[in-house]
């Protein structure tokens, strides 16, 4: 997916709104195997950002149809049945940088819970899209509410890593999710995206998801997250449609 996050089974929408064009992208991902954790955004980040000047709205829509039935931790919000997501306001400062603001959210038993914000910068090589090899490194600073996460702020380093053709690309995201305070921990939540172009603007593939836990004392099988997307995504008119299912 365009610049599609992370490890789940569930069913998910993102749309974007771009002030010099409009691109609507939609993510549909349906599991049916183990319960998943709830994340308000799935992306592989390509290296593409905002031109210069230029303002950007994404937003992000993740239903978890299949979800962890019991709490993560006391007061910890239960993933089964929630619909999670964040509207994603960015800038592009130069032809290398883009700043970013989200605020995410989630609903559950019909009520709504904020997830207060996260900002971001995320550098990148210039016109990623148009080289071989690409590559960038995004920042994103977050503050929690107690029913997201134990830890009050965290910090996401995402390095981008990737090559492509005519014919084909291929990214790998190799994350570390770093949590502070009492009950910070550094957990690797890798990201890579495979897929074909069959036409104009349009293609199919694969993308996969991981949470290992714990750097270091990475976690058994059991308690790792590991999803495997099928995806597609074209335009249609002036929208962009990212779809897949995992």
């Amino acid at each position: 997916m365009n610049r599609l996050t992370h490890r789940t089974v569930s069913e998910v929408f993102a749309a974007s709104f771009l002030l010099s064009s409009i691109v609507y992208g939609a993510v549909l991902c349906i599991g049916f195997c183990s319960p998943a954790r709830a994340t308000d955004e799935i992306q592989v980040y390509n290296a593409s950002i905002a031109a210069p000047g230029q303002f950007t709205i994404q937003q992000h829509l993740n239903y978890v149809s299949l979800g962890i039935k019991d709490a993560p931790f006391p007061g910890g919000l239960i993933s089964n049945g929630s619909l999670n997501g964040t509207p994603e306001f960015a800038y592009g400062v130069t032809d290398w940088w883009e700043v970013g603001l989200y605020l995410p959210f989630a609903v559950q038993d019909q009520r709504f819970y904020s997830d207060s914000f996260k900002v971001r910068s995320l550098f990148v090589s210039p016109q990623a899209e148009q080289r071989t090899f690409f590559y960038g490194l995004n920042f994103e600073l977050s503050n929690t509410t107690p029913p997201f996460a134990q830890a009050r702020f965290g910090l996401e380093v995402r390095p981008i890593i990737g090559i492509r053709n005519a014919d084909y690309e291929f990214i790998v995201n190799p994350i570390l999710d770093i949590a502070f305070g009492k009950y910070g921990q550094v957990d690797f939540a890798p990201a890579a995206r495979f897929a074909r172009k069959i036409g104009p603007d349009t293609f199919v593939g694969v993308e996969y998801y991981a949470d290992f836990g714990e750097v270091g004392h990475f976690g058994k099988l059991d308690d790792q997250q590991h999803t495997v997307f099928a995806v597609t995504d074209f335009k249609l008119g002036v929208f962009d449609v990212d779809l897949g299912i995992g």
